[in-house]
């Protein structure tokens, strides 16, 4: 009996490489839900400083400005759009890559937040 040459019971190193593990759906998800409960948060606070500001605004018988308008928006529109990107790119990551890219778009979208708050009612109004 000849031994044959293309058996394919050995792996190499460079098999090791080339293959790409991916964290389970269920894992995945309870990563996302979890991190998306902390954005939701946030942009539920951009949406109560939105109308908050509007009528605080209102009872001192002024508006918003044009730039205090985008500002707030941009308060309730970012923890969604941050959101959405950094789960895009986390999708086919393993767990821990995954959170991280979450958890620093968290960041991001909590330095955004502090800084709507520092500009304060004063400077969001005509």
């Amino acid at each position: 009996m000849s031994a044959d040459k293309t058996d394919k019971t050995t792996v190499t190193a460079k098999d090791y490489k080339n293959r790409t593990r991916r964290t389970p759906g269920w894992l995945s998800a309870t990563i996302a839900i979890g991190f998306g409960l902390f954005y939701a948060y946030s942009a539920w606070s951009g949406l109560g400083n939105l109308i908050g500001l509007n009528e605080a605004a209102q009872s001192l018988d002024t508006t918003l400005n044009g730039f205090g308008w985008g500002l707030l928006l941009t308060g309730v529109l970012a923890p969604v759009v941050v959101f959405g990107i950094a789960f895009w790119l986390g999708r086919r990551r393993e767990a821990g890559p995954q959170a991280l890219l979450l958890l620093a778009g968290l960041c991001l979208v909590s330095a955004l937040s502090l800084d709507i708050f520092v500009f304060g009612l004063g400077s969001l109004i005509v």
